[in-house]
């Protein structure tokens, strides 16, 4: 077991600067020394971060030792090892996928790795294909793993169900019993619940009282003789304090005594608890940041514990504060999508969504909000994340989408909305002269890929009898209307479909305000309405060409443009004369 650790020997922390300088002189000349040697004392076998793990009567050395226990644990900066730990029971929410990029953010910056591993031991609720969707997710957001279950690593199984099999936990548990910080306890179901509800009525703290922690040591010889059922407790030390340094909140503290009582690490069954299971895993994958939401600060002070007894190093931890909905309360499914999956399926693009979940409760201090990747992993601290809850804002993500969005190369993005267009049934083929039409149609009016197919479909239909009254019967209207039927009579109007058609139908709209003596709105808004059935929408233009090629490359209904004149014509003729 020893092998497996990374043993690090604890330092006594000085009262001044000199005894941080003579350890960082002598860490440059001595790397691999056994012993971390300051001033005269030699001591082995704790760990650097035990340094803000204080027993109550060194409480009050705290603010003296903190500064020099930054010098020493700086002095001795363990590669950057983080992690995202889901629990496999449904998809990854938004709120999991922010946690999950900032850590990997933190990994890439600092040029370590980002592990992923699977928490899947509620057997119950947790699932290989919830699993699958969860990596999926995270492959699709560009968060590859470094170590996990699908990339492997030195330090695996990652898979926590994988870790039980082995009897890693059943076996420190037993180290801890024989250390002294654990025991055996035997307290029924029955009587646990009688003390939580005296605890209750007397007004106090629901804990566990202690029954069993200095038990007569053949008493409970004679009851593992007996076969009867056990738990096995953790031996929380009287009159203790942990801090620890959080890198969002500051300084958190916990008076041990007042806020737990001796706190399970085996049920009856052997099955150990989600605290110590997260404790051990930690160290043993030598993560140097955990980085999670803001409803785990209360496990520290247990895993604090656990890693402080098994002689292990404690990571750094940064947690997060809650993702909240517009109307402040946390974020659920009724608030619309919550999934990453489901973001996905409604077309935003991964580096959109990596943008957006980046600016929930982080900001580089600029007025800067659209970020590629690589210019986040630049600019992403730990130390610019806000205290203050998030508020998802889906109409910002969306303006942020639009702008990933335009910024790509109209290749990608027209390979992006010929896949949807052909998904939804639009296009009958994701790449053609159809595609490459509506792609350039859509480009200026999406904010989401699968905006377009409403674009498209609007654009392939002629509402002109839904078109108001008022903007029919004008007599404008119906001047500018007729100048069009009479020119695509005589042939003077260009066919769409062709590379030039942009050019030449600029060309007949001006002929035509020439003849009608007609410029700005009074010719654009009413040949807008007879081409295309609409007061607004895409450029004119564009949307014929669109028209025109979907002849052939589009299974959706359309109003062909010799059917639209002719609707035209007879919307007209029923215009009273003036």
């Amino acid at each position: 077991l020893a092998a497996t650790r990374r043993r690090r020997h604890e330092v006594l922390l000085g009262s001044g600067w000199m005894a941080a300088t003579m350890l960082l002189l002598l860490c440059a000349a001595a790397r691999a020394s056994a012993h971390t040697i300051i001033g005269s004392h030699v001591v082995a076998g704790t760990s650097f971060s035990r340094a803000v793990l204080m027993h109550g009567r060194s409480a009050s050395k705290a603010s003296s030792s903190r500064r020099t226990a930054k010098v020493i644990m700086d002095a001795a900066k363990k590669p950057t090892r983080t992690r995202f730990a889901p629990s496999p029971t449904g998809s990854l929410h938004v709120g999991g996928a922010r946690t999950a990029l900032f850590s990997w953010l933190k990994a890439k910056q600092d040029g370590g790795k980002f592990l992923v591993r699977v928490e899947d031991t509620d057997t119950a609720r947790s699932t290989r294909a919830s699993e699958q969707s969860v990596l999926q997710d995270l492959n699709w957001l560009g968060l590859i793993q470094d170590e996990g279950p699908e990339a492997g690593g030195d330090k695996g199984p990652y898979r926590q169900s994988e870790r039980m099999e082995s009897g890693l936990y059943q076996g420190l548990a037993q180290k801890l019993l024989e250390s002294g910080h654990a025991y055996r306890c035997f307290c029924t179901a029955e009587e646990l619940e009688a003390k939580r509800l005296a605890a209750e009525e007397a007004g106090e703290n629901p804990k566990y009282d202690g029954t069993w922690r200095d038990a007569d040591p053949e008493e409970v010889q004679r009851r593992l003789d007996a076969g009867e059922p056990f738990t096995v407790r953790f031996k929380v030390p009287k009159g203790k304090t942990v801090t620890i340094a959080d890198l969002v909140r500051g300084d958190v503290s916990w008076d041990v005594e007042a806020t737990i009582g001796d706190f399970i690490l085996l049920r009856s069954g052997g099955m150990p608890v989600y605290n110590f299971c997260v404790a051990v895993d930690d160290a043993m994958m030598e993560i140097s940041t955990v980085i999670r939401a803001e409803e785990h600060l209360t496990n520290t002070v247990r895993q604090a514990l656990i890693l402080e007894a098994l002689d292990y190093d404690l990571p750094e931890y940064a947690h997060l504060s809650l993702v909240l909905g517009e109307d402040r309360s946390k974020l659920s499914k009724r608030h619309g999508a919550t999934s990453v999956d489901q973001f996905r399926r409604e077309g935003f693009l991964p580096q959109a969504m990596i943008n957006y979940l980046c600016l929930l409760g982080w900001n580089d201090s600029t007025d800067q909000e659209i970020y590629t990747v690589d210019e986040l992993i630049k600019a992403f601290s730990l130390d610019r994340i806000t205290k203050s809850p998030a508020v998802f804002d889906m109409k910002k993500l969306r303006w942020v989408n639009g702008q990933h969005l335009r910024a790509l190369d109209e290749a990608e993005r027209r390979t992006l909305i010929g896949a949807h267009l052909h998904e939804v049934g639009i296009a009958t083929e994701a790449e053609s002269p159809f595609v490459e039409a509506a792609s350039l149609m859509v480009a200026e009016k999406v904010e989401l890929v699968n905006d377009a197919s409403a674009l498209v479909r609007d654009a392939l239909a002629y509402p002109l009898a839904e078109m108001p009254e008022k903007d029919i019967s004008d007599a404008n209207f119906k001047e500018v209307a007729q100048a069009l039927i009479d020119a695509h009579k005589a042939g003077e109007v260009p066919a769409a479909g062709t590379a030039d058609f942009a050019t030449e139908w600029k060309e007949c709209v001006k002929d035509l305000g020439k003849k009608l003596g007609k410029k700005g709105k009074q010719l654009f808004m009413p040949l807008r309405i007879a081409t295309t059935g609409r007061s607004a929408g895409p450029d004119i233009a564009e949307q014929l060409q669109v028209l025109a090629l979907a002849k052939d490359h589009s299974s959706a209904e359309l109003v062909s443009f010799e059917d639209r004149m002719l609707a035209l014509e007879e919307a007209v003729s029923k215009v009273p004369v003036a």
